[in-house]
């Protein structure tokens, strides 16, 4: 199969690891730098072009969107779908999963645990949304972050109220959440593949550090997920419609909840920690799903 990989950056671990894994298959891997496309945008003839040639006879494409250009690389995964190349993941479900707020909406639409989360306007009525989510400690996310960046937590109602003062001065958005003191600071990152959870590992925060991501000097190791927590990064994954994604949960009194849906989850922490070739998992899903025109996003909203 021709798959093209779009990637802005081909020395990133995930990007080498897909190309090697897609070649080690037998297929034929591009990495396209997906903000040099551009689409000539006619009417039963849609095309995206690259460094001046059309993108032809390409069966799939593995959208790799940074957060930053979410808006212009599902564009360009949209282009390819109207081509009738098929996407491992949609762009709808790219864009709804970045969305923190729309995410999180449609997930307890579904029932799906969640921190108790809550969200306004006006610093006015931030006191009501700290009693909300059941006063402190609680977690303060910006609507934008990734990888932790963005994500404060606060020990008392004073700090709480001159962190949201200070991010709503800026104009940015904010979700309130509560503080899970029981997970921690540990939680889990399960990869999900097709309609199978392929991979997990719990991440535990530095010390002095409540965030558990590697990025922020966190560490890892491979996990067996119990039941009731496959199912739910799995109805999590369905939710967003997503057929790849990097689940991340938290171990509750009341349960597993999640707390992030990644539409591109990075591979080298999993893969490292775990020794399985979750790369490899994708190129299987590709092979039993990819055909011409199977775009078929059905989740509401």
């Amino acid at each position: 199969m021709k798959i093209a990989i779009l990637s802005r950056k081909p020395t990133l671990y995930s990007t080498r690891r897909l190309k090697e894994a897609g070649r080690q298959q037998g297929h034929e891997v591009h990495i396209i730098d997906y903000l040099r496309c551009y689409m000539d945008i006619t009417s039963r003839q849609p095309k995206v072009i690259y460094q001046g040639k059309p993108m032809t006879d390409f069966d799939a494409v593995i959208p790799r969107i940074g957060a930053s250009r979410t808006f212009y690389g599902t564009a360009v995964v949209r282009q390819f779908e109207m081509m009738g190349v098929f996407p491992v993941n949609e762009s709808q479900a790219i864009t709804r999963s970045r969305d923190k707020l729309r995410c999180l909406q449609l997930l307890a639409r579904a029932g799906i645990g969640l921190p108790v989360t809550a969200f306004a306007h006006s610093t006015k009525d931030f006191k009501g949304v700290i009693d909300t989510v059941g006063g402190p400690p609680l977690v303060i996310k910006l609507l934008e972050g990734t990888q932790g960046i963005g994500v404060v937590l606060a020990e008392n109602s004073k700090a709480a109220e001159s962190v949201i003062e200070a991010f709503r001065g800026m104009d940015a958005f904010i979700l309130v959440q509560e503080f899970i003191k029981e997970a921690g600071g540990t939680d889990i990152r399960a990869i999900v593949v097709g309609n199978k959870v392929v991979a997990g590992m719990k991440r535990r925060a530095s010390e002095g550090e409540f965030r558990s991501n590697l990025h922020r000097g966190g560490s890892a190791e491979k996990i067996k997920l119990t039941p009731e927590e496959r199912i739910t990064a799995l109805q999590a994954a369905k939710t967003m419609g997503l057929n790849v994604a990097g689940v991340d949960l938290l171990r509750s009194n009341h349960g597993p909840v999640v707390i992030e849906v990644n539409s591109s989850p990075g591979l080298q922490g999993i893969e490292t920690t775990t020794g399985i070739d979750v790369a490899g998992k994708i190129y299987e899903f590709i092979e039993k799903n990819a055909k011409p025109g199977k775009t078929r996003d059905r989740v509401k909203v």
